[in-house]
């Protein structure tokens, strides 16, 4: 009996069989449209340079200060830890915790994941337990938001500059060099490198398995999915393995993660997690999210009343971003994500392919929502006046960030395969 290497399109569930491709090529699901894998040149070396140069980035951004605020002789500075530790301080753990974990936190372990996973290879060497590297590096990625920050700095920025005089500090353009070294990190990874004896290959050359050997030479055509054929598709390395007798969830035998056929439950925690994100929502919007104090009197404003100021005060892009990001956002991955919950309730095989697209979109502008919380976080730490200006975050702050982690978490618990099964029946 013959052997064939398949791989499983993560969105649809497809079977496909890997195929050789040219420098710089995409593999895609004939189905639905999803990347499968790339053919990255010299990935190892590049992906290592980058890691490199964002280790020494983001330890000179979270070293000195980004942003320095000036009154008379009075100079505040602050750093990203600065900014969390303020916001513990006034009572904000929460949003504390949600700035330090995805500021400095989640890219730190992306970056030392990565330097671990990459220097063994570097030396045809194997990483031991290099599975649990590798499913680290997985869970921080998405939740790792350093390109959002970068814009919620621009952001205070014209908020601040109507107050004192702005020093950026050395940590503000590190800052920015690490942002870069991260998409650049992201952009050369080849994950098949990760499971290979030797992390070189030729340019061009058939690209590693991601599979399990699995036999039968017509298993893609006679078990067009993988559930179909009694497959487990590994959603943090890519392994096809044979699931055992009336088993509908297991562990990867090679890196170990849980392994099902569906996402358990999908359908009942996406509701959960949209039901609370959208209860959540309101006092998100209502509630004020900053508190001003000044010689002037106190001023309380809300997320709309923020994008009317930078509107007013001439910087209309700005005001437009965050609008987008804080208000838009939020609401489109809502509605969205429930239009998708409701189309696969209904069994509806309409437009599988729209929808995936949809639920595609919907995991890229997940991180794009804390836009907002990093405004206040740098607007809290730098204007620290005493008598002259304070700025303390408002309840809504906690508030807007349960929604974007909700909303997140609600994207994550959605299984965009589910809208293919009854495809399958269809055509059964």
């Amino acid at each position: 009996m013959s052997r064939t290497d398949l791989i499983a399109c993560h969105d649809c569930d497809l079977l496909q069989r890997e195929t050789m491709l040219p420098p710089g090529g995409i593999a895609l699901c004939r189905r639905c449209g999803a990347e499968l894998y790339r053919s990255r040149l010299a990935s190892v070396d590049r992906t290592l340079a980058w890691a490199l140069a964002a280790t020494v980035f983001l330890i000179v951004a979270n070293t000195f200060p980004i942003l320095g605020l000036k009154v008379n002789a009075t100079i505040v500075h602050t750093t990203l830890a600065g900014a969390g530790v303020l916001l513990y301080r006034d009572g904000m753990w929460p949003v504390s915790v949600l700035v330090f974990a995805t500021t400095i936190l989640m890219p730190a372990l992306e970056i030392l994941a990565m330097l671990y996973l990459l220097l063994p290879l570097k030396f045809n060497l194997v990483a031991p337990r290099r599975h649990l590297a590798y499913r680290t590096l997985q869970l921080a990625r998405p939740w790792s938001m350093t390109e959002v920050l970068i814009v919620g700095v621009l952001v205070a920025l014209v908020k601040l500059v109507h107050i004192a005089s702005v020093v950026p500090g050395i940590g503000l353009w590190a800052l920015g060099a690490a942002m870069i070294s991260l998409a650049a990190m992201a952009a050369a990874f080849d994950p098949r490198s990760v499971w290979r004896d030797n992390g070189h290959t030729g340019a061009g050359a058939a690209p590693a398995s991601f599979t399990r050997h699995i036999p039968g030479s017509n298993l893609a055509t006679s078990a067009p999915t993988a559930a179909r054929a009694g497959l487990f598709a590994c959603h943090v390395c890519g392994l096809l393995s044979a699931a055992t007798a009336r088993s509908h969830a297991g562990h990867c035998p090679r890196c170990a993660a849980p392994v099902h056929f569906r996402k358990p439950d999908s359908i009942a925690r996406t509701w959960a997690f949209l039901v609370a994100a959208m209860v959540l929502y309101i006092p998100a919007n209502l509630l004020p999210i900053m508190h001003t104090s000044s010689l002037f009197g106190a001023q309380q404003d809300t997320i709309m009343s923020g994008v009317v100021y930078l509107w007013v005060s001439g910087s209309w892009p700005l005001a437009v971003v965050v609008f987008i990001a804080s208000v838009a956002v939020p609401m489109m991955k809502i509605l969205a994500l429930m239009f998708l919950v409701i189309s696969a309730q209904m069994k509806s095989s309409a437009m599988s392919r729209r929808n995936t697209r949809i639920y595609r979109v919907l995991e890229f502008i997940g991180p794009w929502s804390m836009l907002d919380i990093y405004v206040i976080a740098i607007l809290v730490a730098l204007v620290q006046f005493s008598a002259l200006a304070t700025i303390t975050a408002g309840p809504a702050a906690i508030a807007f960030g349960a929604v974007v982690v909700l909303t997140m978490l609600a994207a994550r618990s959605f299984d965009p395969r589910l809208q293919w099964d009854q495809t399958e029946k269809h055509h059964a």
